[in-house]
């Protein structure tokens, strides 16, 4: 059987593209059904891009690659393919823009948009051999038990990254972008919870408290959520993409400046009030009951000076902590790193090696903060690729 092009993954990147990309398409998943990180996000409600989408929210290598991509499709030319296909939605915070109902209506609007291009879908499919002869593609697929063998003049890699394998995640565009020349960068997760040692927060499981999160000269100012494995939450997925082991994180429980003069003023109106039971007003009181001991917040606020006071303060809002890990791909939202962008067309996605092979969405050397980023790079650049085939066509 001849194709056009062979779409490897039927998730965001690989639906947008296969829509793109013009007739004679086929998209493979070894799925049972496509967009399955689409389906699971956002709590099923998919967090589907974010309205201050712009370059300085990924990390790269080159950190300007991905500027041609997201200037070409942005976030509004997707919030305008939502609106037409009548899919309710609303902006939770910080921008990012969720489904009013269900997550599978973005992978519905993708499949229909794909099929109604002439994209053919094949589910349960798995590859089972790739060659290239100097002018096509040569696959060897697996579904309903037989095998098929298949040519194409493109080759597009949108098979994601290794984070949530027990989704089927695999490091198959890796292999298939070595295979043809290409390099990696370095691969890790990232989104992802942090782990300790010892349980020593066994006690706090469960609580959450407005921090602001930092390492490495980068900070983010969100939810941090105490497990009892380590750190979860929205401020230490972010800064989890920043970390590398043997690294300390710093936490600010008290951003800002306000804590400390309320306090002081406090003790010249409450003197006698316990200082545990004034922080307890201001943070979570299993927090201040955990910290209480590791502080000496003991006494009552007017036992405490300026210089005291202050001292506390430096400790609530430089609180140093060295992780052991992470959980690991198993819940990591996203894998950083990938295939290097060196060897890839910023405008097309094509390979600088090999004409017709292209690579998009998180298999790339391309990581979006948390908060609906990675989503919009794989519409981004799957468009950018869909259209690159089809003007070639």
């Amino acid at each position: 059987m001849a194709f056009n092009t062979l779409i490897l993954g039927a998730g965001a990147a690989g639906l947008i593209c296969a829509a793109e990309a013009g007739e004679n398409t086929l998209v493979i998943d070894h799925a049972k059904a496509p967009g399955e990180k689409i389906r699971i996000s956002g709590g099923g409600r998919c967090n589907f891009t974010n309205l201050y989408t712009e370059p300085g929210n990924f990390l790269s290598g080159n950190p300007h690659f991905c500027k041609s991509a997201l200037s070409r499709y942005t976030q509004w030319d997707f919030i305008d393919k939502v609106d037409r296909h009548g899919i309710a939605w609303h902006e939770k915070t910080l921008g990012q823009l969720f489904c009013d109902g269900k997550s599978t209506q973005i992978v519905t609007m993708l499949v229909d948009e794909a099929r109604g291009a002439g994209a053919d879908l094949w589910l349960s499919t798995r590859l089972m051999d790739l060659s290239h002869d100097g002018a096509r593609f040569h696959a060897t697929l697996e579904r309903d038990g037989a095998r098929i063998a298949i040519t194409a003049r493109n080759l597009v890699l949108a098979t994601g990254g290794k984070s949530i394998p027990k989704m089927g995640a695999t490091g198959l565009a890796y292999e298939i972008a070595r295979q043809f020349g290409h390099a990696l960068t370095e691969i890790r997760p990232a989104l992802v919870p942090f782990t300790f040692s010892g349980a020593p927060f066994a006690d706090l499981a469960g609580t959450a408290v407005p921090v602001r999160a930092a390492c490495d000269g980068t900070s983010f100012d969100e939810a941090a959520l105490f497990t009892h494995r380590g750190l979860s939450g929205p401020a230490i997925l972010q800064i989890s993409s920043f970390w590398r082991e043997g690294s300390a994180i710093t936490l600010d429980l008290a951003p800002g400046a306000a804590l400390i003069d309320t306090l002081r003023e406090h003790r010249r109106t409450h003197g006698r009030r316990n200082l545990t039971t004034e922080l307890g007003a201001h943070l979570p009181a299993r927090l201040v009951t955990h910290l209480a001991t590791k502080l000496d917040l003991t006494g009552n606020l007017a036992d405490h000076s300026d210089a005291a006071l202050a001292r506390i303060m430096g400790a609530l809002r430089g609180w140093s902590l060295k992780p052991t890990g992470t959980e690991g791909y198993r819940t990591a939202e996203v894998t950083l790193g990938g295939i290097d962008t060196a060897g890839l067309s910023s405008k097309t996605m094509e390979s600088a090696h090999l004409p017709g092979l292209y690579a998009i969405g998180e298999a790339v050397d391309v990581t979006g903060w948390l908060g609906g980023y990675n989503f919009q790079w794989a519409w981004s650049s799957g468009w950018a690729a869909g259209q690159a085939i089809a003007q070639k066509t």
